[in-house]
């Protein structure tokens, strides 16, 4: 299929990746067009019925007892999203843009919001034609949704704000006029149906989730190339062990490893050189593992968040009720992004603790002190690791939990929120770093593999090794190691390695 089909209840992370970074277009279906007419028909009926119902015929949050005449609803509308585009701070990637504007698109399609099919078109063509709205990060409570970023989303729609359309910025009056995307004019309960819900810090975390579980196989790669380069004893991951434990994530990091290193001539048995290794090795299944099993229960709730109604009011046409609640609260993705960044900053802690192992001569078994064969006239991997150890302490101040924090607004009316956004934001933060820590690590690793005398790797390893070495040679003497870093970064941000690994192995958990 050539599309994403969209119903409001069937959207998984694969499927949401496709649409963000690999631009599939979506379509709605028939049954989920007819849900968001019928639940229209009914808006259109209270309104001309003049029933007293918030966000239709009301102010919004503290001025939800303030009555508005029907004559002043477009007005109404307007008003709300201009007033609410106050967000601040660096745009959202295109990535994450594009996933707001499909997690609002999946949301409304349920036919709980009253919003005109007209305009949920809209902004399903936008994304299929790339009018990406320009939404500053910061200024989400992520309680009464994301209501400033979201906001900025609409701008576009209405042809206010700015946007960018094939890589270029512009007016978004512009961009839809390229685009050949006829603006809209809000009306009754539209406004409050396309602000009022998580949909930024859930496209934030789904992004960060999807890219934290291939950096948690990265880690597994690491840490066995790790274990080549100090001769690591591979007892520690036999299934005996793992099995009496019985942690999903730990029995199959420990079968992930015993894979990649299958026919290692670099590793060695318990016994051989010495009885057992530090933590940071013989450990890595039950930390690799405990985030993976973290990284498997927040997808679960961000997938049932992408497919969730969470606006405010929801319309129940059925039972001919319109209810205010509180969906749009971000606290059940705020626990698991704060999660989510305590896991990830878990894995570059170890994979920092395994590098200086490499590098210290009293912890590295023999190689050459900084992985340098002329160790004072070069500094070789030396600032490699100080640059990790600054990476994982941000990490440990960036892993605050974001949700433990409210603040009142709106008069008091919004009394308790989530922030929600700030946790997702952390947490992307936080796996930029684990990306680069882990970097830091295969390269240091793949050295000090060529200087204690490369034999044979593992089936897996050796794969992984190989596309390091085609981008970046051998440190005889020192260079400008960022170069390096950033050259290697870019196998992990494309996930190369896990591709290579698995296409010789099968693939990894």
């Amino acid at each position: 299929m050539n599309h994403v089909e969209i119903d409001g209840n069937h959207l998984d992370l694969e499927s949401f990746i496709e649409v963000t970074r690999n631009y599939k277009e979506v379509k709605l279906t028939l049954q989920a067009r007819e849900r968001v007419q019928k639940a229209r028909d009914y808006v259109d009926e209270l309104i001309q019925e003049n029933k007293v119902v918030y966000g239709l015929t009301t102010g919004f949050g503290k001025f939800s007892d303030v009555l508005i005449p029907e004559k002043e609803t477009k007005r109404l509308q307007r008003n709300l999203i201009v007033s609410h585009a106050c967000g601040v701070g660096n745009p959202l990637g295109e990535d994450l843009v594009r996933g707001v504007m499909l997690l609002r698109i999946n949301a409304l399609s349920k036919g709980y919001s009253g919003i005109r099919l007209s305009t949920l078109d809209t902004l399903v063509h936008m994304l299929n034609k790339g009018v990406h709205p320009i939404i500053p990060e910061k200024g989400s409570l992520g309680a009464s949704g994301d209501l400033a970023p979201l906001a900025h989303m609409v701008l576009t729609m209405m042809g206010e704000g700015q946007a960018i359309y094939k890589k270029e910025p512009m007016t978004s009056k512009e961009a839809m006029a390229r685009a050949d995307i006829p603006v809209i004019e809000l009306t009754s309960k539209e406004g409050l149906a396309l602000i009022n819900g998580t949909q930024v810090m859930t496209s934030i975390g789904a992004h960060t989730l999807y890219d934290g579980i291939n950096l948690s196989k990265t880690a597994d790669i690491a840490a066995s190339l790790t274990l080549e380069a100090l001769n690591g004893i591979t007892d520690a991951f036999d299934e005996k062990i793992h099995a009496v434990r019985g942690h999903y994530g730990q029995r199959t990091t420990a079968k992930n490893l015993l894979r990649i290193l299958e026919d290692s001539t670099m590793t060695t048995r318990q016994g051989e050189i010495r009885v057992q290794d530090a933590y940071s090795l013989r450990c890595t299944p039950q930390v690799h593992g405990a985030s993976k099993d973290a990284l498997h229960y927040i997808r679960d709730k961000v997938e049932i968040e992408m497919n969730a109604a969470t606006d405010n009011p929801l319309i129940f046409v059925d039972e001919k009720e319109v209810i205010s609640g509180g969906n749009f609260h971000g606290q059940p993705m705020a626990l698991p992004f704060d999660f989510l960044a305590i896991a990830l900053a878990e894995i570059a802690n170890i994979s920092e603790r395994r590098l200086e192992r490499m590098v210290n001569p009293s912890l590295s078994e023999g190689l050459p002190a900084f992985l340098t064969k002329e160790g004072g006239l070069n500094s070789g991997f030396m600032i490699v690791q100080y640059a990790a150890a600054a990476l994982v302490s941000e990490n440990k101040i960036l892993a605050h939990p974001a949700s433990v924090d409210s603040i009142p607004s709106s008069a008091n009316q919004e009394d308790h929120v989530s922030m929600g956004t700030i946790g997702a934001r952390k947490a992307r933060e936080i796996m930029e770093n684990v990306r680069k820590v882990l970097t830091m690590e295969i390269l240091s690793a793949c050295q000090a593999i060529d200087l204690r005398g490369k034999k044979q790797l593992g089936k897996g390893s050796s794969p992984a090794y190989e596309l390091v070495r085609k981008k970046i040679a051998l440190l005889e003497e020192d260079r400008i190691m960022h170069l390096d870093i950033d050259s290697c970064e870019e196998l992990l941000e494309e996930n190369a390695l896990v591709k290579a690994v698995e296409e010789k192995i099968g693939k990894l958990g």
